[in-house]
């Protein structure tokens, strides 16, 4: 039989293993702590991170504030207007492309560290315009987001007229009527540029305009569009004169046209109206690991 000795050794080492199995639990329930700590810091950090970075983009030009030109520098995606200043909440369409040509550099590296797998969309709203992303297309995984609402220009910088605000009229036509406006062109202008109106699809249909210049040769009388674009080049004269100045009359007040002029490249599938007006889009910047 076995003595008292022998049953103490028993217990003590029944004791010494079940101490072992619950410290060996502690410790794995504590690492699964630490490591749900680390999970949640982590994903808390990088939610603030890319909230904050959309912040920034959306309310700086970058630096220089004209980098896409160069295509280097410190990116940032706001429109300054014309006097300078910069618009919060806004989104240049030249600077979101130029960083579409460069993104691992200028995102992934300069703004990320290539850390994090990202990408960012322009939505328009309201409009016929497709979106727009840029950067990673493989998602993955939890992924973080983070949208803001913003003003994209797309192509406004190539407007030379809207003709929803009032302008001025040779034929003395009533701008609680009509939309009237002018601008003055040179032949040079007709080579390196095309000339369109463009109109809100909604309003071609009924619409009439005339086009004409400061020297009347011929009367000139309201016809319709035909089309929500109008190429211009080929209806603008000079005579014997070194330049001409244009007039451009629509038979109903605060129309939804634009006069613009674009590059000879310029693509023909982008001749739309909403590109060409100013836009409220979805930003949305996402990333991944």
């Amino acid at each position: 039989m076995m003595d008292n000795r022998g049953n103490l050794v028993i217990e003590i080492a029944i004791v010494l293993i079940i101490t072992l199995m619950i410290s060996g639990i502690v410790l794995n329930y504590s690492e699964l702590l630490t490591n749900r700590a680390i999970t949640s810091e982590e994903t808390e950090n990088t939610e603030i991170l890319i909230s904050e970075m959309a912040d920034n983009l959306v309310n700086n030009p970058g630096v220089p504030d004209n980098w896409e030109k160069y295509g280097r520098g410190m990116p940032g995606l706001a429109i300054i207007n014309e006097e300078g200043k910069t618009i919060s909440n806004s989104i240049s369409f030249s600077k979101f492309i130029a960083l579409k040509n460069n993104y691992k550099n200028l995102v992934d590296k300069k703004l990320f560290s290539s850390k994090i797998k990202t990408s960012m969309e322009l939505v328009p709203q309201e409009s016929s315009i497709s979106s727009v992303k840029i950067g990673d297309s493989n998602e993955k995984g939890d992924i973080f987001s983070a949208n803001r609402l913003v003003k994209c220009d797309f192509y406004k910088k190539f407007v030379i007229k809207d003709f929803q605000y009032e302008g001025k009229c040779n034929h003395k036509h009533s701008q609680d009527r009509h939309s009237c406006n002018y601008f003055k062109i040179f032949p040079v202008n007709l080579k390196k540029s095309d000339y369109y109106l463009l109109i809100d699809s909604e309003q071609s249909k009924d619409l009439k305009y005339i086009i004409d210049t400061t020297r009347v040769v011929k009367q000139r009388y309201w016809q319709n569009p035909g089309s929500d674009k109008i190429y211009l080049n080929d209806k603008i004269s000079f005579y014997d004169d070194s330049s001409a100045v244009v007039f451009i009359h629509f038979n109903k007040p605060h129309v939804k046209a634009v006069l613009v002029s674009v590059p000879k490249n310029f693509k023909m599938h982008d001749l739309n109206y909403d590109y060409f007006r100013e836009n409220t889009c979805n930003f949305i910047l996402k990333a991944w690991y």
